[in-house]
């Protein structure tokens, strides 16, 4: 998950490639990345396409790591696939 997240920073172009090559599950997003709220929007919208989910507004404001950024994906897809199978055994 996070190397996904990282390439995401690189496809970017906001983040000098020397940053990039440094990034860890530890590596805040705003002060590490110097990613202003637009660019960090911007940057969570393109995790939400690549992993065909959608992170809350309330969950966003408790990230403040590429770590936490992580769990939060990983958690969302989760969800989102059981909800998708529940509604699958529904349909059957």
């Amino acid at each position: 998950m996070i190397s996904v997240i990282i390439d995401a920073v690189r496809s970017q172009g906001d983040v000098p490639p020397e940053i990039c090559d440094r990034i860890t599950a530890e590596t805040n997003i705003v002060r590490d990345l110097k990613l202003d709220s637009i660019a960090v929007m911007d940057f969570i919208m393109e995790l939400e396409t690549r992993f065909k989910t959608v992170v809350p507004l309330d969950a966003i404001a408790d990230v403040q790591t590429v770590g936490d950024l992580a769990t939060i994906l990983t958690r969302n897809q989760a969800t989102a696939h059981e909800t998708r199978n529940s509604q699958t055994d529904v349909q059957v």
